[in-house]
């Protein structure tokens, strides 16, 4: 074939991969976008579940503080009480005792 032949079909060629290749490229481009979107929302969504499950459980410690700092919660003194062996009718006397005094 004659050089001046190839010359024209080259262009088209050239004319049409070109934009193609864009589109090809702008593809990509679109689809990596929504992987890193879909990864995104993932990652938020976890963490959403984590802050409320943090949340969650700083209301059953600030429970628990109330419990424990509660001025008629004396826990010693149930441990101790469970602890003891003496008879329940003689642990109330002594404890009626203390009251007293």
């Amino acid at each position: 074939m004659e050089l001046g032949i190839l010359i024209p079909i080259m262009g088209i060629i050239m004319g049409v991969s070109i934009p193609i290749t864009a589109i090809k490229l702008r593809h990509r481009e679109k689809i990596e976008q929504m992987r890193l979107a879909a990864a995104g929302n993932r990652d938020s969504g976890q963490t959403a579940r984590q802050d409320a499950r943090i949340d969650e459980l700083q209301d059953r410690v600030a429970v628990l503080e109330r419990i424990v700092t509660d001025g008629g919660y004396d826990l010693a003194h149930k441990i101790e009480a469970l602890r003891d062996e003496r008879p329940i009718r003689q642990r109330s006397i002594e404890r009626e005792l203390e009251e007293k005094i």
